[in-house]
């Protein structure tokens, strides 16, 4: 069991100033100290973690099993090519026209 959580090495304000400029953050003086302390609380989880002894430890992707229950890709009724085109708002040389979603340079 994993005991109480020491701050890791804290981090100075320069790095949290950076911290929050790459995250697009426009942080107070007093939201910035707060986040110090968070992400001290934070990296001090990792150092914990960083001790336990995982040798003994089954390797997992996930904590539960996943199992995909899917049915069987069978072809059923197709449209005649007619009844698609008169459901179409509109046609052009046989086929049906869209609006364009890529743009062309």
């Amino acid at each position: 069991m994993i005991g109480p959580v020491s701050s890791a090495a804290p981090l100075d304000a320069r790095e949290v100033e950076h911290l929050a400029r790459l995250a697009r953050l426009d942080l107070t003086p007093q939201e910035q100290d707060n986040l110090r302390g968070d992400l001290g609380r934070i990296l001090g989880y990792f150092e914990q973690l960083r001790g336990v002894d995982t040798a003994e430890a089954e390797e997992m992707q996930r904590p539960v099993s996943l199992i995909n229950v899917l049915r069987e890709d069978v072809p059923g009724e197709v449209l005649a090519p007619e009844v698609v085109a008169a459901l179409a708002p509109e046609r052009e040389g046989g086929f049906i026209r869209v609006p364009r979603t890529v743009e062309q340079d």
